[in-house]
């Protein structure tokens, strides 16, 4: 208060209308008029404690921002602790899935060598099947190609033995024949 009573002397000392030799205190001055009613302005606000009204407001503004920014830093602690914990759960899980991927791979080439040791053995037995085909084949063939030449030969052996035999030798073969069979049974 003592500082706007001094502000309000030093106006009215430095007044123009002061100088040019008006008089100044009088209700014909408008300049008189506006700073009486200034001075009356300053006094009702100071005696219904405006100032202190508006510094307590701005305290609480203060307060109220303070607190906000509190709540803010919090905020902002809380959201980088769940963004850091974010991080270590998505790298863990890369890392599972990197694992697993890996597992996959050394699983499949596992498979993979098994299915070709497979598939060579089964090739083998194969190759051994057609072999003993060929074999038995073959065996058929030598079978077949001596049984028609022991026919033919048995056939030919009765043309030849029946153009050159007569009916007392083979009757002689015959009664050898059953001698050499009973003599081999009993």
């Amino acid at each position: 208060m003592r500082l706007t009573l001094t502000a309000l002397i030093a106006a009215l000392a430095a007044s123009p209308a002061l100088a040019a030799g008006d008089v100044f205190f009088s209700l014909g001055n408008t300049d008189f008029v506006v700073l009486l009613a200034f001075i009356l302005f300053i006094a009702v606000l100071f005696y219904f404690k405006v100032p202190g009204m508006i510094g307590v407001m701005l305290d609480k503004r203060a307060a109220d921002i303070r607190t906000e920014l509190e709540e803010a830093r919090a905020l902002r602690e809380e959201a980088q602790t769940l963004l850091a914990s974010y991080e270590r759960k998505q790298k863990e899980v890369q890392e599972q899935a990197d694992r697993i991927v890996a597992t996959a791979k050394e699983e499949a080439q596992r498979s993979a060598g098994q299915a070709r040791e497979e598939l060579a053995k089964s090739v083998e037995r194969r190759l051994a099947a057609a072999e003993d085909q060929i074999g038995s084949a073959q065996a058929a063939a030598i079978k077949a190609v001596r049984d028609q030449a022991v026919t033919i030969a048995i056939a030919a052996a009765r043309d030849v033995i029946a153009k050159q035999m007569s009916a007392a030798e083979g009757n002689k073969l015959i009664d050898d024949a059953i001698t050499q069979v009973d003599a081999k049974l009993h």
